[in-house]
């Protein structure tokens, strides 16, 4: 097997993909319990509309309703969950290959009063029969994956003729480079923050698992695209009417400046106040992104990437 490198912060020697899979797991596992406040996710509106602007980017209104949906990576379930609610789809499984993951989906399910397929599985191995979903999606998790050939083989495999697949929230190559700007800027100017909030610093890993699982999180990520070799693997597996496009610049500047500054706070010490302007202007940057950037700009130019194909139907050739 090839050996990987890591992105953000290199590792010392490149690693294995068997390496790999079982750092994200470990990881993600540590990472579980405090996952959602760690990315503010709302189980309401907000997230709903979240989640439906990006299945609007890629196929357009309205959305059509899907049977039975996978999502590969789902984390604490927020692309399955939020789907489930608006009726977008009818018959929902959620797979991540972490165990912590999936047990915090299920509660979220629970809380929600939704029923949801939530099974630990590996995107390279999937434990589904052939053609047995019409819609397969994910977010934020292609960059975990070793072997993207693999994966989207399977996916290739469970998926129906004429069926979708997608994914958002890939972080492009620019959008890595972009990051580091607001990252290092909050960086030195967060202890000037913190005095004026009257915020104590952050124990080292205090949202993502502790001290040990801090250590493994450079090692997660393995790949930042550019447009092209996102559509490759997909293209490659059979897909056919692939296509890439960016979302997020100017709310990723805003964000990421906000969100390297709350990680070196304690949370409980961030005031009520300041969260909101963060999650709300966050929310302003992104509608500008949106009316005047995505779509007119460079796909590589954005901060995350998102990528659609569909399944040839019966008797259709996919395209060369």
């Amino acid at each position: 097997m090839t050996p990987f490198p890591t992105t953000g912060t290199a590792a010392a020697e490149p690693e294995t993909a068997e390496r790999i899979r079982d750092v994200n797991t470990r990881y993600h596992d540590g990472a579980a319990a405090h996952y959602d406040a760690k990315w503010g996710i709302d189980w309401g509106d907000v997230g709903r509309d979240q989640v439906l602007g990006k299945l609007e980017k890629l196929l357009g209104r309205p959305l059509p309703r899907f049977e039975r949906s996978l999502e590969i990576g789902a984390g604490t379930g927020y692309i399955t969950l939020h789907l489930l609610r608006a009726g977008i789809v009818a018959d929902a499984t959620a797979t991540d290959i972490s165990p912590g993951m999936v047990d915090a989906l299920r509660g979220n399910a629970e809380r929600l009063g939704l029923t949801v397929d939530a099974r630990v599985a590996d995107a390279e191995r999937l434990p589904f029969d052939d053609e047995s979903f019409d819609l397969v999606c994910g977010h934020a998790v292609l960059h975990h994956i070793p072997d993207l050939d693999r994966a989207f083989a399977e996916l290739h495999r469970v998926l129906r003729p004429g069926g979708v697949v997608l994914f958002a929230g890939e972080p492009s190559r620019n959008g890595d480079r972009i990051a580091v700007v607001p990252k290092r800027s909050a960086t030195l100017l967060a202890p000037v923050w913190r005095r004026a909030i009257g915020a104590r610093p952050a124990e080292r890993g205090h949202d993502d698992g502790g001290e040990e699982n801090h250590e493994l999180e450079h090692l997660v990520d393995v790949h930042a695209f550019v447009p092209d070799e996102l559509r490759r693997p997909v293209e490659a597996a059979g897909f056919a009417d692939v296509r890439v496009q960016g979302e997020e610049l100017a709310a990723n500047w805003f964000g990421w400046f906000n969100r390297a500054l709350e990680t070196t706070a304690r949370r409980e010490d961030v005031p009520l106040r300041w969260q909101k302007y963060a999650f709300h202007g966050y929310l302003l940057f992104q509608r500008l992104d949106r009316r005047l950037l995505e779509g007119r700009l460079p796909a590589g130019i954005f901060y995350n990437l998102m990528v659609v194909g569909r399944k040839a139907a019966d008797g259709e050739r996919p395209a060369a």
